[in-house]
């Protein structure tokens, strides 16, 4: 069926008979989603999911992850991974295997754009800190789910879709998604930042090609490209028409070997990682001193201490920063400026 004569007010409706006829009987169909914490409108030209992730695009968290650290904390190199990067890696990866198993590829994209948006600066180690000093706990898939839900939009939330916001809290490699395209966005995130961290470490220095594990080479390759390639079509060997998404019981071992090999050589490397602590305290620093001086955050977090308490509020104002701001606001706030 073509879209000739189909008035635009009916497009959505066409897309949705669209996915019904060709998508995988696994995947998630937008007319059938468990729906939003508050109802809208139908798009007359969108699905739920494909508003979803134009949604996540527009938003202010979206566009501060190009100044968020991936694993170099501030790199001068144009070239080096940034979070922002990280999730057009993650998407492209995970649009590719939604496309091979017939999944939603507007759900998973939407899922992908989103899942980091909770990231705090300086990367795991600005979680690390906030881990450590905020009542509760802090992880930033949590926080990825509180920007959507409550933070963004001038703290009315994004209101996205159940499964949307069900694949950002779970995309971490513990979670349960409750969608396959969920799966295929956490599957994603590991292969994607294991091999795009392979290809900063070498450019840094902190690798060389010789040092990746010769088994791993010979299972997966030994390129950027045909690791990822060799992932990704193993994916889609071993799930096609199956309710769940895996890697070959081989593949995995292979890959898992990988990861531990980038653990010890480059996550744990104290050359990779020796600016970590200065980013950590500057965290730490600048949590206190919001936490003592609750008159100074902006309104749209002060709003929000009746209901969630000052400690949380101030999490939530320093996972926001980018990596710059938050040295500039450190640097305003405790290193003293010069007479002129």
């Amino acid at each position: 069926m073509g879209t000739q004569g189909i008035r635009s007010e009916d497009y959505r409706l066409y897309l949705e008979g669209l996915e019904d006829k060709l998508l995988s009987p696994y995947a998630a169909r937008a007319a059938q989603s468990r729906g939003r914490e508050r109802s809208l409108e139908d798009c007359p030209v969108r699905t739920a999911y494909m508003r979803d992730r134009d949604r996540i695009i527009h938003c202010k968290s979206f566009r501060r992850l190009k100044h968020k650290t991936q694993v170099f904390l501030s790199p001068v190199g144009d070239h080096y991974r940034t979070r922002l990067t990280h999730t057009l890696e993650v998407n492209q990866i995970a649009r590719t295997i939604a496309r091979g198993l017939r999944l939603n590829e507007d759900l998973t994209e939407a899922i992908a754009l989103g899942h980091d948006l909770g990231h705090t600066p300086f990367g795991h180690a600005g979680e690390f800190v906030l881990n450590e000093l905020v009542p509760g706990g802090f992880e930033h898939n949590t926080q990825s789910l509180r920007v959507v839900e409550k933070l963004e939009n001038n703290g009315k939330g994004l209101n996205l879709t159940f499964e949307v916001r069900d694949g950002i809290l779970h995309h971490k490699r513990e979670g349960e998604p409750a969608t396959l395209e969920g799966q295929v966005v956490s599957l994603a995130d590991r292969i994607a930042y294991i091999n795009h961290d392979i290809d900063d470490a070498i450019r840094a220095g902190v690798l060389s090609p010789a040092d990746i594990p010769a088994c791993c080479n010979e299972h997966m390759g030994d390129t950027h490209g045909e690791r990822i390639n060799s992932l990704i079509c193993d994916v889609l060997a071993e799930s096609f028409n199956q309710p769940r998404i895996a890697l070959s019981e081989e593949m995995a071992a292979q890959f898992a070997l990988l990861r531990d090999f980038m653990f010890e050589r480059v996550y744990l490397n104290h050359t990779a990682k020796k600016e970590e602590e200065k980013g950590k305290h500057v965290i730490a620093e600048l949590y206190r001193y919001y936490l003592a001086h609750e008159a100074l955050l902006p309104e749209e977090f002060r709003q929000n201490i009746p209901a969630d308490g000052p400690e949380r509020v101030a999490a939530d104002y320093i996972a926001c920063m980018s990596d710059r701001y938050a040295i500039t606001d450190f640097t305003r706030l405790f290193v003293p400026s010069e007479w002129v």
